[in-house]
């Protein structure tokens, strides 16, 4: 424990003395800052993914300015993510064909909701959100509710398997008016990663409420698992 708080107190110090930077140079800071570690202190050993948080100016308490969607991102994330499916009748050879982890109704639900949440994703066909909308209370504060806005609650379930099987992520605003979101991992190059932001801030500019007022993109930090943010000018 004590070698990270040294790693983390260094890295934080480098992070600092950077200042703002573009994001090109952001990407290339944070790839680079465990390269500049001090004698004796030594880099995480595994693949850290990459997040980014970015501030806007809404009001996330209002319903017609809650920023929710989901993106397919260039690259990917970098990790296969685990889908369930909550389907019957044909739908069910379907999602199964198209790549879910695990695919059932009723007998899915009751697992979920005594505690079983080795997935990454819930994914539900309409005819089902009758067996779903209980799970709100496990699924909801981890954000993992199936959704037609995230495009999580669809009755096309192949593509919405196949496209979060690909790296598709979603992501919704914060009481703190913040997003969230998972843009790859450190083994990326700066370029995937360069591009991944780019397309996920293109996605989010282009849903500005209309309500909103004033500046709609405030800030941005860009981080990794076990790494301090940089700030990124936007």
């Amino acid at each position: 424990m004590g070698r990270q708080s040294k790693r983390m107190v260094a890295l934080s110090k480098k992070a600092a003395e950077l200042g703002q930077l573009e994001l090109s140079a952001a990407v290339e800071a944070l790839k680079g800052l465990e390269g500049k570690l001090p004698k004796g202190v030594k880099p995480v050993k595994f693949d850290q993914a990459v997040e980014i948080a970015l501030r806007l100016g809404v009001d996330p308490r209002q319903a017609d300015q809650m920023v929710r969607g989901s993106i397919v991102l260039p690259h990917g994330i970098g990790k296969t993510q685990r889908v369930i499916v909550f389907a019957q009748g044909d739908n069910i050879a379907v999602a199964e064909s198209a790549g879910a982890d695990s695919v059932g109704g009723k007998e899915l639900a009751d697992k979920v909701k005594d505690g079983w949440l080795d997935f990454d994703v819930a994914i539900a066909t309409p005819d089902m959100m009758g067996v779903v909308g209980p799970l709100g209370r496990v699924l909801g504060p981890r954000g993992m509710m199936p959704s037609p806005r995230a495009g999580t609650v669809t009755q096309d379930v192949a593509t919405a398997v196949q496209e979060y099987k690909a790296g598709k992520v979603e992501f919704r605003v914060d009481a703190g008016s913040n997003i969230h979101c998972v843009v790859g991992r450190m083994s990326f190059t700066p370029a995937q990663l360069q591009e991944n932001i780019e397309a996920l801030l293109q996605f989010v500019n282009g849903m500005k409420p209309s309500t909103a007022k004033g500046v709609y993109m405030r800030g941005l930090n860009l981080t990794a698992t076990m790494m301090p943010s940089i700030s990124v000018a936007v």
